[in-house]
C-alpha cells in the first residue's frame, strides 16, 4: 500500500481517525476529510507530528459542491486518489414513529447521501485510470433490526447496497467496492447512546428487553479493529474481493449478516 493516496471521510474522530492512522502507518498518503475543521486540525497535527503523511481537507459530505471542490483539491495537490473510505456517520436515536423530520433528514444526509456524493466524485475520476478501491463503513445494524435505531439502520442499509451496486457497475474498470460492517465499537458514538458509564458492559452483555444479544467474544471492538478490516479490503491482498460486506462485531449478530 506504500505510496498510494487515500481519501478518508469522518476523519476527525472515532473509526475514521483510526482508519487514517492505520493507512498512514502503512505508507499511504492520506487526505483526511471532515466537516469539523478544528477537530480535524488537531487530529492531523497529532499524526503529522509522528511523521505520517496526512493532509487535512475540511469538507461537508452532505454538499455535492463541497465534495467536488475537496476531491479536486486533493487530486491537484496530492495526486490521483487510489483508495476511498466512506467513514463519516451520524446517529439519531429514537423510536421509528417518533423520529422527527430533521432526525431522518440529517441521518440520511450524512450516512447515505454523503456516501453517494463522495463515491461519485472519486469513482468518476478512478474510471479513466482503470482502477481503485472503495470501502464504506456501514454497520451490522444494516442487516439486523435494532430498537430506537431505525433511521441509522435504514441509512446504513442504503449505503451498503449503494456501495455494492457501485462495485457491480464498475468492476469492469478494475474498481473494487466493499463494505465493513462494525458492531459496537468503543467510540464517542457508542458512549453517547447511554446516559451513564455502562456503554461497554451493556453492549457486551446485551439487552434482552431490546431484543439485542450480547457479544460472544466478550468485548467491544476498538476503532483499530475496524481500521484493520478496512485496510485489508483496500489492499492488494483483497484484490479478488468486491461486492462483499465484512462484519466486524465479535459475533453479535451470530454470523447471520
Amino acid at each position: 500500500m506504500e505510496g498510494r493516496i487515500a481519501l478518508v471521510t469522518g476523519a476527525a474522530g472515532g473509526i475514521g481517525e483510526a482508519v487514517v492512522r492505520t493507512l498512514a502507518e502503512r505508507g499511504v498518503r492520506v487526505a483526511a476529510v471532515d466537516r469539523d475543521p478544528a477537530r480535524l486540525a488537531e487530529s492531523v497535527e497529532r499524526l503529522t507530528a509522528r511523521g505520517l503523511e496526512v493532509t487535512a481537507v475540511p469538507a461537508d459530505v452532505t454538499s455535492a459542491e463541497d465534495v467536488e471542490r475537496a476531491v479536486a483539491t486533493i487530486e491537484d495537490t496530492l495526486g490521483p486518489v487510489d483508495q476511498l473510505v466512506n467513514a463519516a456517520g451520524v446517529l439519531r436515536m429514537g423510536e421509528a414513529r417518533k423520529l422527527t423530520d430533521q432526525d431522518w433528514a440529517d441521518t440520511f444526509a450524512v450516512n447515505t447521501t454523503g456516501v453517494f456524493n463522495v463515491s461519485r466524485a472519486v469513482v468518476n475520476r478512478m474510471v479513466p485510470r482503470g482502477g481503485g478501491a472503495v470501502v464504506t463503513v456501514a454497520s451490522n445494524a444494516a442487516g439486523t433490526a435494532r430498537t430506537e435505531m431505525a433511521a441509522y439502520a435504514a441509512s446504513k442499509a442504503a449505503a451498503t447496497m449503494f456501495t455494492k451496486c457501485l462495485g457491480l457497475e464498475n468492476a469492469r474498470h478494475g474498481i473494487r467496492c466493499n463494505v465493513v460492517a462494525p458492531g459496537s465499537t468503543d467510540t464517542p458514538m457508542l458512549r453517547g447512546m447511554h446516559h451513564d458509564d455502562g456503554a461497554i458492559s451493556t453492549s457486551v452483555n446485551g439487552t434482552p428487553s431490546a431484543y439485542k444479544v450480547g457479544i460472544p467474544l466478550g468485548k467491544v471492538a476498538r476503532p483499530e479493529d475496524i481500521a484493520g478490516a478496512v485496510a485489508f479490503l483496500l489492499s492488494d491482498e483483497a484484490g479478488h474481493i468486491t461486492l462483499h460486506s465484512l462484519t466486524v462485531d465479535g459475533g453479535a449478530t451470530l454470523g447471520v449478516q
